[in-house]
């Protein structure tokens, strides 16, 4: 405690103030005489070494001075305390009550009083306190000593006892009127029997159990509906009475009168006289005839659980935690590959048959079950003493005694070696899905979807919890399902393999052609799932519908060049031949002009064996095969221009000797474009450039024609241009043409440059 000096002593003059009363001053007289000490000095080592909090007070309640032992009470400092009030540290209900009786005292109705209160200490805990609060008056200003004393622990201990108290009270309450319900709905009654007068007393649910009239009363009447069967055992027992041996209990069978059979259980004592003779027995009686009933049922249930856990391959086990022991059913020692032995096992010896590679998550599986108390499972492999691997999955509970602490053990143990194969292979199996290409999807008899592969949620732009556990009908576009989806799966539920098409909207993508496959999954209980396979075809029908019309086109084009060549040899070589085969005979009929018009025949014959050389040449050209594509350009560019009286200015600095296929790709497209040049540009002027570069060749053909729309001619029913593009594409070429309408036409052609290293540079 301190003062207002803060060395934490009363000074003289507050000390002096506080004993200005006859009666303390008489007492410390008396022990100033004793002591041969200072009055003042004794009464202020009291007050600051008391173990006992005091407080002194006004009447108004506001605190003066406090001893140390009072701070460390509430954990306060001294200058905190005396700015509180003393009704500032507890409960507003302890408070009034304390504030009551302080009014009381002020006014002089009494002059001290005693409570038990509550105080708030400063870190806002409750503690109880004794409170002795007296009336110092034998002084101009009275003043209020207070001291207080802690009583926590006592009334902690008042507390447990008395809620001890009213448990006990309310648990012999609950078993008295368990008794009552249990003799009243318990089927039970008592009885008295007199020997001498064969007289019974019954209580009064005898009548319903016995199913008897209640006049009934004698021993004789009620043994008459023993059972037959029953009846010399139980007049054994009865003999067997001795006032040594006085008690009986024995169950029997009853014919009640209507002919139903019961059950009793009967619980007496017998009392002899002093020669040894049995005078009566009190006792109880209980129908147990349920009781009878379903331990019979739970003697067949428990049977059928056996046979479960041998079916199932489950046992279980108990395991004694204080004596490491444990109990396992004959089913369990089968699980672990063992004979059945019924010997205890510790946990080590269980501990052996583990997988030394799991042992470590089986102590985590048992520790964490002692640990928390509650229910845990896990699973681990064991290795039987053949050598093979069993997986086993358990659960386990532990249960606590009355203390608190881990008593036993009990659970069960699953072999599931099987279901661990089928989820690896399933596993595989879903593994295969996931990678695949193709969507995939496996369907149960009730159509929903059980799996769906990455491709078939992106498609659909999906996640798999929108798709898996859901309906087909729910994500099919409408009237599909009914219409196309459920007949389909309807066959394949049948055990058929069925395969179709049909044009199915994607969001985004919009319209796709798929090729769908269903195949049946055979299950435990016969086919009971679908796995589909979904094909997007709509690339392979366009490529179909576009090589369907570049073979029409091909033939087409073939027949017109067939044509193009039959009208050359008919109107023009065929004419020719013939009119020379006419002058001839002329001059076989007149050779006087032989000589004259020899000449003129023989540049006649010259020329046409020129055009049909020429038309040999767009055929094939023999000199590509021995020029190289330079000179086969060159000599075609000349002798095309001078048949179609156009200028072609050709140039050509490639050096090296090119693959075939090359060089005939790009003999071919200057052989089509010239033809384009000089059938649409009405050019005069054509020039032709090819190119080596270091990794290509490049090919481009141009004049200042008409020109054309691109995308107009490409979507025409033209050749020309369609087959350019595809001889350059199956060379991995590029082909570019620029073009439109009065502004001339440039095609240009880019190929990976291929050489022929078998040969040298010619032309």
């Amino acid at each position: 405690m301190t003062d207002s000096r803060g060395d934490g002593k009363l000074t003289s003059h507050e000390l002096d103030s506080l004993l200005h009363t006859d009666k303390i001053k008489r007492a410390a007289m008396t022990k100033t005489r004793e002591t041969k000490m200072p009055d003042v000095q004794l009464y202020r080592d009291v007050f600051n070494a008391s173990p006992v909090g005091i407080v002194v007070e006004n009447l108004d309640g506001q605190l003066l001075f406090v001893n140390p032992a009072f701070c460390s009470l509430l954990g306060f400092s001294e200058e905190e305390l005396r700015r509180k009030h003393c009704v500032d540290f507890s409960p507003p209900e302890d408070a009034q009550k304390d504030w009551t009786l302080f009014q009381q005292l002020r006014t002089g109705l009494i002059d001290h009083y005693q409570l038990e209160k509550r105080y708030f200490r400063r870190d806002g805990s409750l503690m109880w306190g004794r409170l002795s609060l007296s009336l110092l008056t034998d002084r101009s200003s009275p003043l209020v000593i207070a001291m207080v004393e802690d009583i926590t622990d006592k009334r902690r201990a008042q507390d447990d006892l008395e809620r001890e108290r009213q448990r006990s009270e309310e648990s012999l309450r609950e078993s008295e009127e368990r008794l009552r319900l249990a003799a009243q709905a318990g089927r039970m009654f008592a009885y008295s029997w007199d020997v001498a007068t064969d007289l019974i007393e019954r209580s009064g649910e005898s009548s319903e159990i016995l199913g008897v009239a209640k006049d009934l009363d004698t021993g004789a009447a009620i043994s008459a509906l023993v059972h037959p069967d029953d009846k010399q055992r139980l007049e054994y027992a009865l003999g067997q009475l001795t006032a040594d041996n006085p008690t009986l209990q024995i169950t029997y069978r009853i014919v009640r009168p209507d002919g139903a059979m019961i059950w009793l259980e009967r619980t007496s004592r017998a009392y002899f006289d002093e020669h040894g003779k049995l005078k009566r027995t009190l006792g109880m009686v209980v129908d147990i005839t349920q009781k009878k009933g379903a331990e019979k049922a739970l003697r067949a249930s428990e049977e059928r659980l056996r046979l479960a856990q041998q079916a199932a391959r489950m046992g279980s086990f108990e395991w004694n935690i204080r004596t490491g022991e444990s109990s396992w059913t004959p089913e369990l020692e089968a699980i672990y590959g063992l004979p059945p032995s019924g010997v205890s096992r510790t946990r080590a010896a269980f501990e052996d048959l583990v997988c030394p590679d799991d042992r470590a998550r089986v102590n985590e599986f048992v520790d964490q079950a002692l640990k928390t108390g509650r229910p845990t499972k896990g699973e681990w492999r064991v290795i039987w003493p053949d050598g093979s691997v069993h997986w086993i999955a358990g659960r386990a509970q532990v249960l606590m005694d009355e203390s608190g602490e881990p008593s036993r053990m009990v659970g069960v143990n699953v072999d599931i070696t099987e279901r661990k194969s089928t989820e690896e292979k399933l596993r595989e199996y879903e593994r295969a899905v996931e990678g695949s290409e193709e969507m995939i999807i496996v369907i149960d008899r009730q159509y929903r979807y059980l799996i769906a592969n990455r491709q078939f949620l992106k498609r659909h732009r999906m996640t798999r919890e929108e798709v898996v556990g859901h309906f087909v009908y729910e994500l099919a576009n409408d009237g599909v399902f009914e219409a196309v989806f459920k007949p389909k799966l309807d066959e394949c539920f049948q055990g058929k393999v069925v395969r179709f098409e049909l044009k199915y909207a994607y969001p985004e993508l919009g319209e796709r052609d798929l090729s769908i496959s269903y195949f049946p999954v055979e299950g435990s209980n016969g086919i009971d799932r679908a796995a589909c396979v979904l094909q997007d075809v709509t690339d392979r029908k366009h490529a179909e519908q576009a090589l369907a019309g570049m073979t029409r086109k091909l033939i087409e084009a073939e027949e017109q060049e067939r044509a193009r060549i039959g009208r050359e040899l008919h109107d023009d070589v065929t004419q020719r031949l013939a009119m020379l085969a006419i002058q001839l005979e002329q001059l076989q009929s007149d050779p006087s002009e032989i000589r004259t018009r020899l000449q003129e025949l023989q540049r006649e014959t010259i020329a046409i064996s020129s055009d049909v050389q020429a038309l040999s040449h767009e055929l094939h050209s023999a000199k590509l095969e021995y020029l190289g594509i330079g000179g086969a350009m060159k000599s075609w560019c000349k002798e095309f221009g001078e048949r179609q009286k156009v200028e072609i200015d050709f140039k050509n600095d490639v050096s090296r000797v090119l693959r075939f296929e090359t060089g005939l790709c790009l003999f071919r497209v200057l052989q089509e474009a010239l033809h384009n040049a000089v059938k649409h540009s009405g050019a005069k002027q054509i020039e032709v450039r090819l190119t080596q570069q270091p990794n290509t060749i490049d090919l481009s053909v141009s004049d200042s024609g008409r020109g054309f729309d691109v995308e107009s001619a490409m979507l025409g029913h033209g050749l020309g241009l369609t087959s350019m593009r595809e001889r350059v594409r199956l060379v991995n070429g590029t082909i570019r043409i620029e073009s439109k309408p009065v502004g001339g036409t440039r095609i240009h052609v880019c190929l990976p440059l291929q050489v022929d290293l078998s040969q040298t540079a010619v032309g």
